[in-house]
């Protein structure tokens, strides 16, 4: 009996340090399942290792990896938002067809863009927050509205990147160093993570996104204004979207109404794969990175390894699937 309890004992120490390790370091097991996954898609295939097959990687989650930014930072806070690919697109039409009809110059053109980001944004922070509506409803609901407007105002026309300023789809522009491969896309989205992780890890501003989506009540009571900080979130989130849509023109080298289609699922997966709670408070930005690497490091393996695209979709489901388990069992150990 004693030898029972001694192993309980130790097991349960084991499991303690385990929970403490992914509490503190929310990105530590995806980027485990990152590393792991490279090691059996290399062995699978001599060609994923490639630089070249690398660079592509990198260079189709760009979208993606720009869009988790402002997920992040909205489930950072407990809520989500299932409008950020028709935001996005709302913001690219907007620029592009006012550069293309209207005439007006790249950057005035991509600085209106901006504007429609940062006001749909705007406008999903004050039903949120003045109304008091769940961050599902709104964005389910604002989903179709985003939607409908964008399809209004292009006609559901494309616009060609030749019939737009260059500037418009400069995020597309190859930087070659040796045998990889990058766009300034990439490079832009790289720096988004950059600041962003700065402003939540170094500034007041971040430390009350966390305590604010870790217990609202608890920040109101110690002094934070909970509907600022939840409004200035999403302000943000729409303006990282609308940067993500110039870096989709440069991807595309146009802009379509049709792009994106699975942007909205596509952006809540790399966050939650990322280590993310979805319960909010719990998270690093960086995560949700390397959450949309794995997501295409798996889409490449499987493809190279000739399995059909519905084992990746079945891959990629099952990630998600795990991800939520993992941050179950450390808040439920947290409790």
């Amino acid at each position: 009996m004693t030898e029972v309890l001694t192993q309980d004992r130790e097991s349960d120490t084991v499991a303690q340090r385990i929970h403490h390790l992914l509490h503190g370091h929310p990105a530590l097991s995806p980027a485990l399942v990152l590393v792991i996954s490279m090691i059996v898609f290399s062995i699978l295939n001599d060609r994923f290792l490639a630089p070249q097959n690398l660079s592509l990687v990198v260079q189709q989650v760009a979208v993606i990896g720009a869009l988790a930014v402002g997920q992040t930072l909205i489930i950072l806070t407990s809520g989500i938002d299932l409008s950020v690919g028709a935001l996005m697109l709302l913001a690219t039409m907007v620029g592009a067809k006012t550069a293309s009809v209207n005439g007006l110059p790249g950057p005035l053109a991509l600085m209106v863009g901006l504007g429609v980001g940062v006001a749909a944004g705007l406008f999903n922070g004050i039903l949120v927050t003045r109304l008091k509506l769940p961050p599902f409803i709104v964005t389910l609901g604002t989903l179709n509205v985003f939607t409908a407007l964008m399809l209004l105002y292009s006609s559901g026309a494309s616009v060609r990147g030749a019939d737009m300023p260059e500037l418009m789809t400069w995020t597309g522009t190859v930087i070659t160093l040796g045998d990889v491969r990058i766009t300034t896309g990439v490079i832009m989205m790289i720096g988004l993570y950059a600041v962003m992780s700065f402003a939540l890890s170094q500034t007041a501003w971040g430390r009350h996104v966390y305590a604010v989506g870790d217990d609202a009540e608890s920040a109101r009571l110690s002094g934070i204004s909970v509907r600022r900080v939840l409004l200035s979130v999403y302000v943000t989130a729409g303006a990282t979207f609308a940067l993500a849509g110039w870096i989709l023109m440069g991807r595309i080298n146009a802009a379509s109404p049709n792009a994106g289609v699975d942007a909205n699922l596509d952006s809540i997966t790399a966050v939650v794969i990322g280590g993310t709670s979805l319960f909010g408070g719990r998270g690093v930005l960086w995560g949700s990175l390397i959450g949309a690497l794995i997501v295409g490091v798996f889409r490449n393996g499987l493809s190279l390894a000739g399995l059909d695209v519905l084992y990746q979709t079945l891959a990629v489901g099952i990630l998600v699937i795990i991800a939520v388990a993992v941050d179950q069992w450390i808040r439920k150990e947290r409790a």
